[in-house]
């Protein structure tokens, strides 16, 4: 597909979208508002009435009227946006701020974009200046024309993407990594919307033909991932070794920023706050809405990584079973960070915001009845910062150097 022709078909898909949600947004408005009319009258009608009849008929003809006629409008702007012509340019896609938007379009819907086979949706994939690389050889060597033997992947958060690691004005990580260790940068994106297990082997797929493909012999590979990115690479890592693939044994270290490894408390509130709204008429639009949550967010309610903690689970159960207790990848260190927004991370705040989205024994896979194998002194914890202060911070790279960079190899029989 070439570069006009991807920024048309995403621009027409963002627009009938955005039509098609309003469409919706306005329905589920005027079903509220029938509702609540609805209580007004009848509370009215032991004062007023049999009058209150024809006050109830001429309102319900004029609000009717008025939300038929909003989304008529919207249906007619979705098949006019058919034959809009576009001017040239990058796809939405492919720059920074349409990265943004259609990153929280698929952790919000990401499942849905999918199955409607949207090129709205993000494949896993290889990603250079916002541009997908294709898996092939000559395509490597042009997108990272300076591959090295230590390849460090990074993954992205929910509702993210690449773009996010160079939120703030200072390189990224993995920049720093290729100018003071020699390590290449290699970033991904895709679709947060998607069950954590399918992007865990849509990521395994990747690295078995990533490093099968890579331009130098791999001899070594760090994964790191911020908040579900975390999630990913431990269910990758889990798909690929049970299946037997070459590329885990290049495993020396998996880094999980603010990973949920337990669950994290927002996801389990929108669980609640749904069931709870769907019980009474006036609210049961809103509960809709957010039964609309995608795979992916329902996912971070304990955190599951396979197949089998969602097949055959009823999704919307008030109660939902903890998932499998999937072991560590063997042979490779596990690094884990967390924060709180408090500099003191047993202040009472910290305990119960942690970084504002996963609480810190979540971060470091610790509960007083579960325990995911990350190891204490493997762990690093910074305070007085937020979830998203983990995707560029002076201090987390200082840490992460040091352990990423190579350590010298000692003569036989001398120890360190």
């Amino acid at each position: 597909m070439t570069a006009s022709t991807t920024r048309e078909s995403e621009l027409r898909a963002l627009t009938d979208l955005g039509l098609y949600e309003a469409g919706a947004a306005t329905r589920g408005v005027g079903a509220m508002h029938r509702v609540i009319a609805g209580g007004v009258f009848r509370m009215l009608r032991p004062v007023l009435g049999g009058s209150v009849d024809t006050a109830r008929m001429v309102h319900d003809a004029v609000s009717e009227g008025a939300y038929n006629s909003i989304t008529a409008a919207l249906d007619a702007g979705r098949s006019a946006a058919d034959h809009v012509p576009w001017s040239e340019g990058r796809a939405p896609s492919q720059t920074a701020r349409g990265a943004v938007l259609l990153g929280i379009l698929n952790g919000l819907i990401g499942d849905e974009l999918e199955t409607a086979d949207s090129p709205l949706t993000a494949d896993m994939s290889v990603r250079v200046d916002g541009r997908p690389v294709s898996l092939d050889a000559e395509s490597l060597r042009e997108g990272l024309p300076d591959a090295g033997g230590h390849v460090v992947v990074f993954l992205h958060g929910l509702m993210e993407s690449e773009f996010a690691w160079s939120l703030s004005e200072r390189p990224t990580y993995g920049e720093r990594l290729a100018r003071d260790i020699g390590a290449t940068e290699v970033q991904l994106r895709y679709n947060t919307g998607r069950h954590i297990s399918e992007n865990g082997r849509a990521l395994a797929d990747l690295l078995d033909a990533l490093v099968l493909l890579w331009p130098t012999p791999v001899t070594r590979l760090s994964l790191i991932g911020h908040s579900m990115g975390g999630l990913v690479v431990r269910s990758a890592c889990h798909a690929a070794d049970q299946r037997g693939d070459y590329w885990p044994g290049l495993v020396s270290e998996t880094v999980c920023l603010g990973t949920p490894h337990l669950g994290a408390p927002l996801a389990r509130g929108v669980h609640l706050a749904t069931n709870a709204l769907r019980r009474t008429p006036v609210t049961r639009p809103i509960g809709s809405l957010l039964r609309r949550r995608s795979a992916g967010v329902r996912d971070l309610f304990h955190g599951s990584l396979t197949d089998d903690d969602w097949i055959g689970h009823d999704p919307d159960a008030w109660s939902q079973p903890p998932g499998a207790d999937v072991p560590l990848l063997k042979g490779a260190r596990h690094l884990f960070v967390t924060a709180t927004i408090t500099r003191d991370p047993d202040h009472p705040v910290g305990r119960l915001f942690g970084d504002g989205l996963v609480l810190a024994p979540s971060g470091r896979g610790q509960h007083t009845r579960q325990r995911r194998g990350l190891r204490f002194h493997e762990g690093f914890h910074i305070g007085n910062a937020h979830h998203f202060t983990l995707l560029n911070s002076d201090a987390i790279y200082d840490w992460l150097r040091g352990h990423l960079t190579p350590r010298r190899q000692l003569p036989p029989g001398r120890s360190s």
